[in-house]
């Protein structure tokens, strides 16, 4: 059976597993789909498959008003693939080409713009402009459907050079023009979300996809017992939480809201985004996909750990169980240096003091969210004194600081997990698991073994696990990590 056959199986299944995965477009209709769309299968003859949606839209296919395919999770490919086309794909999603253009994505990937446009058209059928211009378009479908600014507003926002850009790649995206979009948003009979412009602040709500099952309860009670005050906040109770944090953005501060809902069996996580500036929503919308590990394919990563006798019941036992990522890379690893081998509460208490200390106040608090979490360049010289530190992992923070503020040490969505691993482990302070650590987290790493973590370890013998098959844990270490440490919390 050839790759093709097994794509249309997918189809003919209304398949969910391969949403994002791959796309199909019907020759006859004009239109291209998700696998699982409910519309009935088309002929075999009259299919044709495509890796991305931007692909799809390039061979003249618009997208589905069924099943609305731009608004699939990511592939989880993306985020295990390290090479040039997984590390372009990442800096993509996080708005590169956008901000700075083809050629700052080339020189961020350590490549020729020609190189790269010729590697992802190859693998792909796309290159860098016509996937940020699909999800250009994605964004401004969603600014169409759940909010009242107006068309101006949202192509500036989504990052189109013009008006009629924006109308014309609507036009051949949708075929629809922006006004007939918005009609049509899902649930039309509610109010789209009102805006300030005055304010240069907006509240985008967000249903942000995720394939599979998702444990909900795990994500969030992860999420609270690492919450730095003044930077995050949880309210309500098990089942109903709020998680708001600030994000430090290219246009200006932000604050993000997911909201728990036990189960997530609808595949989506509900989220709100208050940006200054509109032209961040494609960023933090991905910011907080990596977080929550939105893009994970739980199905595969069950099927290989479950595998493993001793991995198999603690995968039974939490279908869906993800490996929280990072909406700050830099935070993340700066706060990882911060609590070393620390607890929890202690992690939690020398993290608030240097947010209390070196954090950027927002011009107004919002509830309990004051600051943003410090940047590199504020710590890279900073005494870091009065916060209980020994003196080597204050000299170890400023290390790293100022690694990352001079560009010394690259942490973004598209760095060489390699590299990035060499780089840190080059710093006096930071060993090996703090490096694996950062990686998994920071980088989004889904392959990175911790076994020297006492938290796994503990998970480990609980689970009669000796790590004699770990490489039969590949490409997918870090959740079986995070399924050790989940045992290791058991009482």
């Amino acid at each position: 059976m050839t790759i093709q056959d097994s794509r249309y199986e997918a189809v003919t299944s209304r398949d969910a597993r391969f949403d994002g995965v791959f796309f199909f477009a019907v020759a006859t209709t004009g239109i291209y789909c998700r696998p699982s769309c409910p519309a009935i299968t088309p002929k075999r003859e009259n299919v044709r498959f495509y890796r991305t949606a931007a692909a799809a839209q390039g061979a003249g296919f618009r997208a589905c008003r069924r099943c609305r395919p731009d608004a699939v999770p990511g592939s989880a490919e993306w985020n295990a693939r390290a090479d040039v086309v997984g590390r372009a794909m990442r800096l993509i999603g996080d708005g590169i080409v956008d901000r700075e253009g083809v050629a700052g994505l080339a020189a961020r990937l350590g490549y020729s713009a020609r190189q790269v446009q010729r590697q992802l058209n190859a693998e792909l059928g796309a290159g860098p402009i016509a996937l940020a211009r699909a999800q250009r378009g994605h964004t401004a479908r969603v600014l169409l459907q759940t909010t009242t600014l107006q068309a101006a507003e949202i192509a500036f926002a989504a990052g189109f050079a013009s008006v009629r850009q924006f109308n014309d790649t609507m036009r051949a995206i949708y075929a629809a023009t922006p006004s007939e979009l918005r009609a049509s948003r899902p649930g039309r009979a509610s109010r789209p979300v009102r805006v300030a412009p005055e304010r240069g602040r907006a509240g985008v709500p967000l249903r942000l996809a995720h394939r599979g099952p998702y444990a909900t309860a795990e994500i969030f009670d992860h999420l609270v017992e690492r919450a730095l005050t003044g930077v995050e906040e949880i309210t309500g109770e098990p089942g109903s939480r709020i998680y708001r944090r600030t994000l430090r953005l290219p246009g200006g501060p932000a604050v993000a809201e997911a909201v728990e809902r036990r189960g997530a069996a609808d595949g989506w996580l509900e989220c709100r985004l208050h940006l200054t500036d509109l032209r961040d929503l494609t960023t933090a919308t991905q910011r907080m996909r990596r977080l929550f590990d939105l893009d994970a394919d739980p199905r595969a990563v069950a099927e290989r750990l479950g595998a493993d006798p001793a991995l198999a019941p603690l995968v039974a036992a939490r279908p869906g169980l993800r490996a929280p990522g990072a909406a700050d890379p830099q935070e993340l690893a700066v706060r990882a240096v911060l609590g070393g081998r620390e607890s929890l509460a202690r992690g939690r208490a020398l993290g608030a003091a240097l947010i209390a200390a070196h954090g950027e106040p927002l011009s107004e608090p919002s509830g309990g969210l004051t600051h943003l979490f410090p940047g590199a360049d504020a710590l890279a010289d900073a005494p870091l004194t009065g916060l209980g530190l020994p003196r080597d992992r204050r000299d170890t923070l400023r290390t790293l600081a100022t690694a990352l503020a001079d560009g010394t040490l690259h942490l973004d969505p598209g760095a060489d997990r390699e590299e990035a691993e060499r780089g840190l482990l080059a710093l006096r302070g930071i060993g090996p698991l703090t490096a694996g650590y950062i990686r998994m987290r920071a980088l989004g790493d889904p392959d990175v073994r911790l076994t020297g973590d006492p938290a796994v370890q503990d998970g480990m013998r609980r689970a009669g696990a000796t790590g004699a098959g770990a490489e039969n844990w590949r490409p997918w270490s870090s959740y079986a990590m995070h399924h050790f440490r989940a045992v290791s919390q058991r009482p």
